[in-house]
């Protein structure tokens, strides 16, 4: 069998074992330590804004506290991103609130400001008005970050960034991470750096961080012994997977490049075939390209590839089917234009890590080629 080409696997730098050789070496073993504190300020000089990081066990766990801080309780509404993973839309039900879910829009495959503001003035024509809105720079393009905070601040209203996919990615040359009331990372296995899991929590304030950290840390009082007025989660990073984290950030600039080059082979490769299209970046859009994406002529055409892909032993996925068509929301509110579900029927990614080789990117360029030839 031939050797098997993944999506996106974790790409590690090597410089991962010094830190982790350095927790053991001083016994720093337990939950927080230093490496918990140089991964966070490591992620904010990154950022380079005036914001706060607090490292934790998953871009979910991110989300989860996010919308506690802003006081979303049950009975609540909260927008959200249709075309996404789960765990976007999960946490709103955590907290026992009611996702909304709003479509995409073409040109970024991200949520759509007009069908936003039109879901916002039908929800508050219905004494509902959304507690917050929850926009995903999908695939690491980022959304159209003036329009739909305009429209966030015409109603009033907090935007959770999800930029679980997008760190390295940049709108007008501002990170991705920076542009929410609250915004959230990840580091699970297969993202643009890893912790193996992980994820953070990227504030405003001081303030917001260090409420956050509480929570994080199962809410324990200020007190000799163990007291507690607030619930409380155990989400916080531990100094092990902080050290995994401070030897990828080294090289994450260079996994961004990579990432990017990867995208580029295929736009060249296919720019000639009729059947496969790409989204491009629009005018001040930077995406980090963490996973590469196509859109097929059919569905027929999106299996076809995928099947053959398979065969050869190379990984794909299609694009996420969107939340509106989860048996799991199926009784949620949506505002659909139809979008995602066009792009869920055509749309595959594929293999895109910064690991891939050249001869990897050329099997999967070749057998992609072949079953247009054949088929």
């Amino acid at each position: 069998m031939k050797s098997k080409i993944w999506l996106s696997s974790p790409h590690m730098s090597g410089n991962e074992q010094n830190y982790i050789n350095e927790a053991f070496e001083t016994n720093w073993i337990a939950p927080l330590g230093p490496n918990v504190t140089g991964f966070e300020n490591d992620l904010q000089s990154f950022l380079n804004e005036e914001r706060h990081v607090a490292a934790l066990v998953s871009g979910t766990s991110a989300l989860h506290l996010s919308l506690i801080l802003l006081g979303v309780k049950q009975g609540d509404e909260v927008i959200c991103q249709s075309k996404t993973f789960s765990a976007t839309a999960n946490p709103i039900v955590y907290q026992g609130a009611t996702p909304v879910f709003v479509d995409s829009e073409m040109e970024t495959w991200n949520m759509c400001p007009m069908l936003l503001e039109t879901a916002i003035k039908d929800r508050i024509s219905q004494g509902k008005k959304p507690k917050a809105i929850i926009a995903v720079h999908l695939y690491g393009m980022p959304y159209k970050v003036e329009e739909i905070n305009a429209v966030a601040k015409a109603f009033d209203i907090p935007v959770i960034e999800d930029s679980a996919e997008s760190l390295g990615s940049h709108y007008k040359n501002q990170n991705c991470g920076t542009f929410g009331d609250l915004s959230i990372l990840s580091f699970n296995g297969n993202k643009i750096i890893t912790t193996s899991g992980g994820g953070a929590i990227v504030t405003r304030t001081l303030e917001q961080k260090q409420k956050a950290v509480f929570l994080a840390t199962q809410a324990r009082d200020d007190a000799p012994h163990y007291l507690h007025s607030h619930i409380g989660y155990n989400y916080r990073m531990s100094n092990i997977v902080a050290g995994i984290g401070r030897g990828q950030m080294t090289i994450l600039e260079s996994h961004v490049l990579k990432r990017r080059m990867n995208h580029e082979t295929y736009v060249t490769a296919f720019r000639n075939n009729r059947n496969i299209n790409f989204v491009h970046e629009p005018e001040g859009h930077f995406s980090n390209r963490w996973l590469s994406c196509i859109l097929l002529d059919s569905k027929t055409n999106r299996e076809g590839v995928r099947l053959a892909l398979q065969k050869e032993n190379i990984e794909s996925r299609p694009l996420w089917k969107p939340m509106h068509q989860q048996p799991v929301f199926k009784n949620s509110v949506s505002y659909i234009n139809g979008v995602s579900d066009e792009l869920f029927e055509r749309g595959l990614c594929l293999p895109s890590g910064s690991n891939l080789t050249d001869n990897e990117i050329d099997r999967v360029i070749s057998t992609i080629n072949t079953y247009f030839v054949t088929c």
